[in-house]
């Protein structure tokens, strides 16, 4: 297995964001092992900070924007492009505003960074999501297709196509990502001439320019148009009947290596190392985040290992604490202390005794925990992990919606400790909580199932 990697030393940028327009500051440091790629808004009270999962995808329009209360950063896709492709693992970026400077519209910048402080290697592991069996995300509307093969390396293939005379079909791919610096880092993000006018509308580009942006010129326009379009970009104007690219290409096929580029940055959003090979048509932010959704789920599902905890640690909540998150009293409170919690997982335990009264009846002679009392007990110490922050967490409730790929492996009888990791996979909606619930005994896994929840506040 390939070790983990950090930067050697930090690096910084100074730009404007593309959207925003607003000068921004943003640096690049060393982080620890398995900390992965995680970004801070310095500008924020408490400067908070959030690993870049697709978990936290919120918007996908002419960029990837990842969102969690007031913490959002926008264009994201380029620097974690580069930082994937270089062989970064565990990175801290610091921010002071809404957006990742754009830079030249490339990941140029971050690359000749990144090769200027070095890599140092760590003792941890990379953590690897190996492609085992075909998996594919389609979009009738777009014609997006994005395949996943099993292969020995990590490989992409792109074919962009668009209603276009100048930027019809291309294609574009990368065998190793030892090549990316050389062949894909340099190419520039693009637009057409025809949708700048609704960007600008929609302040969607207010620092957008032909310094940072690759201009596709495909539909004639008034050469009072074209001019009153210059100025809007502060560039001067040129003979209006001419078509073609406003900027210098730096190679024939940039759009399509572009689209490769950013593919690799979303991509990362998974937080791991991907081995296989991608081949995508008509890739797109929309596209790339809901593949990689698509893929955090199948490896959660694929590579299922028991909680690491220390058995001597004081649990952070007891039992009298989990009396005052959930209502449910003895014998339906199937939680007897929560061991470890973060802001997407928790880790709880449940002694399963002999005194249990369904035992009486479920199977008498070879008594057994009956496997809806998994899920309840899964459920609880999921209510548990998203009502645990809320001042007013006894007026709440969660209801089960939906159960989806429950499975029971083992059985599960009396003297059994039962060890729960449950873990959300999306930001919480509308008072709707998707979550990934595993069940251990002694390290072995016993069942399984993907829960669907409401949270409801309670009739007074």
């Amino acid at each position: 297995m390939m070790k983990q990697h950090t930067i050697k030393s930090g690096f910084a940028f100074d730009g404007k964001g593309l959207h925003t327009g607003c000068l921004l500051h943003a640096e690049f440091k060393p982080a620890a092992e398995n900390t992965g790629i995680r970004i801070c808004r310095t500008d924020l009270p408490d400067k908070p900070c959030y690993e870049a999962t697709a978990d936290y995808v919120s918007a996908t329009e002419r960029g990837t924007v990842l969102e969690k209360g007031e913490w959002k950063v926008s264009t994201v896709e380029h620097a974690l492009s580069a930082l994937y492709a270089m062989g970064v693992d565990n990175c801290l970026i610091e921010v002071d505003g809404p957006e990742i400077p754009i830079l030249d519209g490339s990941a140029k910048y971050y690359v000749d960074a990144i090769n200027r402080v070095g890599l140092e290697e760590q003792k941890a592991e990379q953590k690897v999501f190996v492609v085992r069996h075909k998996i594919e995300y389609k979009n009738e509307e777009t014609g997006t297709k994005i395949t996943l093969l099993p292969d020995d390396d990590y490989s992409l293939d792109v074919h962009i196509s668009f209603p276009s005379n100048v930027l019809h079909n291309q294609y574009a791919s990368i065998e190793n990502m030892s090549d990316y610096a050389a062949e894909i880092a340099s190419a520039r993000t693009f637009c057409f001439v025809r949708e700048i006018h609704s960007l600008l509308n929609h302040g969607l580009i207010k620092g957008g320019d032909l310094q940072n942006a690759l201009v596709i010129y495909d539909q004639e326009l008034s050469q009072e148009e074209f001019d009153r379009l210059a100025q809007q970009l502060g560039q001067p104007t040129q003979d209006a009947s001419k078509l073609g690219y406003l900027s210098t290409l730096y190679h024939d096929n940039e759009p399509a290596r572009h689209k490769l580029l950013d593919l690799i940055g979303d991509l990362s959003l998974i937080g791991c190392r991907i081995r296989g090979r991608v081949i995508a048509t008509r890739p797109g932010h929309g596209a790339n985040t809901q593949f990689c959704k698509q893929l955090r789920r199948e490896m959660r599902r694929t590579e299922i290992l028991p909680p690491v905890f220390n058995k001597d640690d004081k649990p952070i909540l007891e039992i009298a604490d989990i009396r005052h998150l959930l209502p449910h009293r003895y014998p339906m409170l199937f939680v007897d202390k929560v061991l470890q919690m973060t802001d997407n997982t928790i880790i709880a335990m449940k002694n399963f005794t002999t005194n249990e009264p369904f035992f009486q009846g479920h199977f008498p002679n070879e008594p057994i925990v009956p496997g809806v009392l998994l899920l309840e007990a899964m459920a609880q110490a999921g209510g548990i992990l998203v009502l645990h922050d809320k001042p007013d967490a006894s007026n709440y409730s969660t209801y089960f919606v939906k159960i989806n790929n429950a499975k029971f492996r083992q059985k599960v009888q009396p003297g059994d400790t039962l060890v729960f990791r449950m873990e959300l996979l999306e930001p919480i909606r509308r008072g709707i909580v998707v979550m990934q619930g595993y069940c251990f005994v002694d390290e072995r896994l016993v069942a399984e199932a993907e829960l669907t929840a409401q949270i409801v506040k309670n009739k007074k």
